[in-house]
């Protein structure tokens, strides 16, 4: 009898079946594999180990980070590898380097540090869907850890600042989706007729990149310039997820951005007036500590990143 798997991530809108980057590569990979996977949508990060979306759980085995994911799907027998040459086994490999590397970056500044983005797209939607208080504190937290990843990787000599940092990042992220681009040419797919790892991981990275709304689309914008991409996306929505995983139809898209709006004004007004009460705290008069008592307050250890786990 074949084992059960459960796959624990981000849900989707906008027509998306999720709208996190990592999770998105690990469900399609298993529509392309055939891999019977029950989704399961999470609403907060700390139910994962260690922070790790997605997560896939197998009898007693429990697996974080994509790649691992889809290679205890290989092990299964659901490979979409299986007529890969050794060449194009390889390809594979760098052409997944290449996205970590000269894409992924730029999609967690759009996502995460872009401020109008952030504060009218990425934190109402995340917010919404995280229970309070978890819904002011983990967004903020996602961010951060964002940045941090962002300046780990990016922001040595000679770039100094993240003004510098962003100026990079957008240029290496736009060089990678030309040579994306020129590398599908016009084939269905980045190895001809049928769909792979690769085909996973690209979709996985560019469809919530072409769908979700951003109020800067910078990459976006780059990215609807390259007809190819956006064909390639649109076919693998239409062909292997023919559900509106938004849970709405099409013509009530404008009642969702309407809503998702009004949520966008209470948030950043609770995170305003918690912001200013936090001021007014620090700067009330503070009575000296009694000699009996001594409390020390420390900060949390925060986890790794849910980057670390996606999927944008």
């Amino acid at each position: 009898m074949a084992s059960s798997m459960e796959l624990s991530c981000w849900g989707g809108d906008w027509g998306l079946p999720s709208v996190h980057a990592e999770s998105l590569v690990v469900m399609t990979y298993a529509r392309f594999s055939g891999a019977p996977l029950k989704v399961s949508i999470i609403d907060n990060a700390w139910k994962a180990p260690r922070g790790s979306i997605p997560l896939l759980l197998s009898d007693d085995t429990v697996i974080s980070q994509p790649a691992k994911i889809l290679n205890f799907l290989r092990k299964q027998k659901y490979n979409a590898d299986y007529e890969l040459s050794s060449k194009e086994g390889a390809d594979t490999l760098a052409y997944i380097a290449l996205l970590e590397e000269k894409l992924h970056p730029a999609m967690l500044y759009t996502f995460w540090i872009e401020a109008d983005n952030y504060y009218n797209v990425t934190k109402p939607w995340f917010a919404s869907r995280i229970p309070f208080p978890l819904s002011w504190y983990l967004p903020r937290k996602m961010s951060r850890e964002a940045l941090n990843r962002i300046l780990l990787t990016k922001g040595g000599p000679p770039l100094y600042s993240i003004t510098e940092v962003e100026v990079q990042i957008y240029r290496d992220a736009k060089e990678c989706l030309n040579l994306l681009s020129n590398r599908l040419g016009s084939s269905p797919f980045f190895f001809g007729n049928k769909p792979t790892t690769l085909d996973a991981f690209v979709f996985g990275f560019l469809a919530p990149l072409y769908k979700i709304p951003f109020l800067k689309v910078q990459l976006q914008e780059h990215l609807k310039q390259l007809p190819n991409l956006c064909r390639f996306c649109d076919d693998i929505l239409s062909c292997y997820f023919r559900r509106n995983f938004s849970g709405t139809s099409p013509e009530g898209q404008d009642t969702v951005d309407a809503n998702l709006q009004k949520l966008t004004q209470l948030v950043n007004k609770e995170s305003n007036l918690i912001e200013k009460m936090d001021d007014n705290l620090r700067k009330s008069p503070q009575h000296p500590p009694r000699k009996l008592t001594t409390v020390k307050l420390s900060t949390a250890e925060e986890g790794n990143s849910s980057l670390n786990r996606l999927s944008p």
